[in-house]
């Protein structure tokens, strides 16, 4: 007696099964070599290396080009606050890092709108001619 039954879109036959659990462990088996076969090809390119080292990663990770682009942009930018004066380079981080407005940057640091504007022009200024210096 032949027994077919359609699983994971096959068809599952056994023309000697004697008796139905010796049908149901041949079918067991083959869920086990279909559930291998699926995580070897798991994104239907085959088994490589590259999937099994960005297997579980996150989404994006830094490549080492982009890490030493990045050191030498923050090297710059270091550089050029260090020809700011200590207001200034205070004002501009309060401003820039925590995105806070010129009304609120002087009220943190105890001055007028219109001297956190003056800061601002001011590294600005310096900001420029620094980076027309080194380009």
């Amino acid at each position: 007696m032949g027994i077919t039954i359609k699983k994971h879109r096959r068809n599952l036959s056994y023309e000697d099964a004697a008796t139905l659990s010796e049908f149901w462990e041949i079918a067991a088996q083959f869920d086990r070599s279909f559930y291998r076969e699926l995580i070897d090809r798991w994104d239907e390119r085959g088994y490589d290396e590259y999937i099994v080292a960005a297997k579980g990663r996150l989404p994006y990770c830094e490549s080492p080009e982009e890490y030493v682009c990045r050191m030498e942009t923050r090297r710059e930018i270091l550089a050029a606050l260090a020809l700011c004066t200590k207001k200034q380079r205070e004002r501009f981080l309060l401003h820039a890092l925590y995105d806070l407005s010129f009304e609120e940057v002087g009220e943190i640091c105890g001055c007028s709108k219109q001297a956190v504007e003056w800061s601002m022009k001011g590294v600005r200024k310096k900001f420029l001619k620094f980076f027309k210096k080194t380009t």
